[in-house]
């Protein structure tokens, strides 16, 4: 018997209340379906009663099994959303963390302080690129450098920039942390490093623990491994009053303000997230 699209959308609910996000059912199946339909929710909501054609519920069915088993939605459908932009995601890069939009609202605050002449912004460990193409999209006159250890994710940080309209104003570079930037001075120099410490894994969320890159995650029994080595070299390619700007993990705020007053950092200051929870770590080079 043929199925409706609105009663394909709520089997696939009832699915994923058996899966590991059962608060979010509701919300997947819909996404999913309109995924696989290249609609939106009001065309939904207008068409839903329509008949399902017998390939869309078979492909339906597997993008829901998917789900289920605990693949993120966001490697199902190969997008996320940062910052109000677009961007292409997938195994080999981090998924956008909505934490890290007080990272990029920092950067742009201290930018405005510094003023737009000559802006240089570097975005160490960039992943898929959300830091370094928010900026870029936010600041038109700043020139960015991106850099990551990863081809596989430098590849899905280009194809970001040129997707948000801004590759013209990003050099990409592949390499460990500032190495690639010998002889380059910056205004501002940001960062959302690994920093989840290794014996967290068990603890982690079957999204994270199972489907993204591990070395863009833990750094150690700590968390602080790449700070120890970041913090000492981003001040090394700061100009003088520049800021370097780097998200941390929970609890982590007093191991991190030691590093950066240890390393000549001045003006050291935090950025809570909506929980209260300090998120970004801030330091002016002296």
């Amino acid at each position: 018997m043929t199925k409706s699209l609105r009663e394909l959308a709520l089997e696939a609910e009832t699915a994923l209340l058996a899966g590991p996000h059962p608060e979010r059912a509701k919300l997947d199946a819909e996404t999913l379906l309109l995924h696989l339909l290249t609609q939106d929710r009001a065309w939904l909501l207008a068409h839903g009663d329509e008949d399902a054609a017998g390939e869309t519920e078979r492909r339906y069915a597997s993008l829901v099994a998917q789900r289920a088993a605990g693949k993120p939605i966001q490697h199902i459908t190969g997008s996320s959303e940062f910052f109000g932009l677009p961007f292409s995601v997938g195994p080999g890069v981090l998924i956008p963390r909505p934490e890290t939009e007080h990272l990029v609202e920092e950067v742009i605050r201290l930018a405005g302080l510094l003023g737009d002449q000559d802006l240089r912004i570097a975005d160490v460990g960039t992943g898929s690129g959300i830091i370094a193409v928010a900026l870029a999209h936010a600041l038109p006159k700043a020139r960015m450098a991106a850099v990551d250890l990863s081809p596989q994710a430098l590849l899905v940080a280009r194809e970001n920039a040129d997707r948000n309209h801004v590759a013209d104003r990003i050099e990409f570079f592949e390499g460990d942390l500032l190495e690639p930037l010998a002889g380059r001075s910056f205004s501002i120099i940001a960062s959302n490093p690994p920093y989840v410490p290794a014996g967290d894994l068990a603890s982690l969320a079957i999204e994270v623990r199972e489907h993204e890159p591990h070395t863009a995650l833990f750094a150690g029994e700590d968390g602080l491994d790449v700070y120890k080595r970041l913090v000492p070299e981003a001040r090394e390619h700061l100009l003088a009053d520049g800021w370097s700007v780097m998200e941390i993990g929970f609890g982590q705020r007093d191991a991190v303000e030691e590093l950066l007053k240890t390393h000549g950092y001045g003006e050291v200051h935090f950025v809570a997230d909506y929980q209260g929870i300090p998120r970004v770590a801030c330091g002016r080079r002296n």
